[in-house]
């Protein structure tokens, strides 16, 4: 599983990606951008399940993701199984996602999160440990959830 992070927005969230993406690499991170590569319109869940898609098939461990809200890209990306895509417009919430869902992926909605926040609210969860325990049972009992949805597609 590779350690370079996804990150992917639409137009709505291009320019926050791309602001946030320089501080990241500035910071020694190495990302995987999946687009969009502009602010002319596009379809978020293109972008969204293309970045679910590394996730769930474990090639990557994390990802970001942004759109105007946050709430489009939230629910592509956590149709599919293993990931846990958190919409975070805090560091309060970043920190929660990570220690109590072990979140994967972080989403942010650029009509709520301006870029001075997003680096604070990326930091945090980038920074958090999982903190298991009663938590873990939790994620276990999502792991079977999906399986169930997954034998009733099959």
């Amino acid at each position: 599983m590779s350690d370079i992070i996804l990150i992917a927005a639409d137009h709505a969230g291009f320019v926050l990606k791309e602001q946030l993406k320089a501080y990241l690499l500035k910071n020694g991170l190495r990302l995987k951008d999946l687009g969009t590569y502009s602010q002319e319109r596009c379809d978020y869940p293109v972008f969204a399940y293309n970045l679910a898609k590394g996730i769930s098939r474990k090639q990557y461990r994390r990802g970001i993701l942004i759109c105007k809200s946050g709430i489009g890209t939230s629910i592509v990306a956590n149709r599919l199984p293993g990931v846990r895509a958190s919409l975070c417009y805090n560091t309060k919430a970043a920190r929660m996602t990570r220690e109590h869902n072990d979140s994967n992926v972080l989403v942010l909605g650029s009509g709520f999160v301006n870029v001075r926040l997003a680096k604070k609210i990326f930091d945090v969860w980038l920074a958090t440990k999982f903190m298991a325990g009663r938590h873990k049972r939790r994620l276990n009992q999502i792991k079977e959830i999906e399986k169930k949805i997954g034998a009733r597609a099959g």
